[in-house]
């Protein structure tokens, strides 16, 4: 069977990554030195290392059915989805452990519908979801640091710390919104009970906290262009994966 997207094609490679086709070679070159493409056990992949990279980004970008995806790339389904199972976890962002002490880092978290209910609750979307708490680099907007997955019901004060978040930044200033009450975090001024407004100085800085804390909003505008995260049927670790996979290619793609 035939495929039809291939790596050997450059115009297949910025609709399903968001990168040039020179950055997507860098990219190979890492997974390859980080054992990718290291010979296994069993049945050799049918797919070069290139290939199976694409495939698994295609998969995240368009969230087609394994059935609908799998003759695009000439393999059977069960193949792709060994494919996106093995390499996935290896395209995952690695966090970053040290901050200049300069830095300042924007938090917030996004909902993610998850079919899977044994990782997701019910919450304000009213769908099934996790919570994701994503830390961005204020300056550059790139992504440094995701959260494991909680339940979507869970508040973003409780899976700040519980997703391991808190501790990833290690009291590295962070901006975060009014949804972040008394974990230490920079949060907008709040009116006191039978205050009607705030003073002069308060108000300007909302201002310009609200201006800034935007950015992370807009870097989720940019994820959430990767289909899988409206509606994510991997079960288990898949969604944290997908999640990490997808932060690392918006920050290869902005550091061009």
């Amino acid at each position: 069977m035939t495929g039809v997207i291939t790596a050997s094609e450059p115009s297949w490679i910025a609709p399903f990554t968001g990168l040039s086709p020179r950055a997507f070679g860098k990219l190979v070159t890492v997974l390859r030195r980080a054992g990718a493409d290291t010979a296994r056990k069993g049945r050799p992949w049918s797919l070069r290392l290139e290939d199976r990279t694409l495939l698994v980004t295609a998969y995240w970008r368009t969230n087609l059915t394994m059935r609908q995806l799998a003759p695009l790339f000439g393999i059977s389904k069960s193949a792709a989805d060994r494919i996106i199972d093995n390499l996935g976890p290896m395209l995952a962002l690695q966090p970053r452990t040290r901050f200049a002490k300069d830095t300042v880092l924007i938090v917030d978290g996004t909902l993610v519908p998850t079919r899977d209910h044994t990782v997701a609750e019910r919450s304000k979307n009213y769908r099934y979801s996790t919570n994701h708490q994503v830390i961005i680099d204020a300056d550059t907007r790139l992504v440094v640091v995701v959260g494991r997955p909680l339940a979507g019901n869970r508040n973003d004060c409780k899976a700040w710390e519980e997703s391991g978040a808190k501790a990833a930044v290690s009291g590295t200033t962070t901006i975060a919104d009014g949804g972040y009450p008394g974990t230490g975090l920079v949060i907008p001024h709040r009116r006191k009970r039978g205050q009607s407004a705030l003073t002069d100085w308060k108000e300007e800085h909302n201002k310009s906290h609200k201006q800034v804390r935007a950015r992370v909003e807009h870097v989720f505008a940019r994820m959430k262009t990767w289909k899988i995260l409206r509606d994510c049927r991997l079960k288990g670790d898949g969604v944290h994966h997908a999640m990490l996979g997808i932060a690392r290619m918006h920050n290869l793609a902005l550091a061009g």
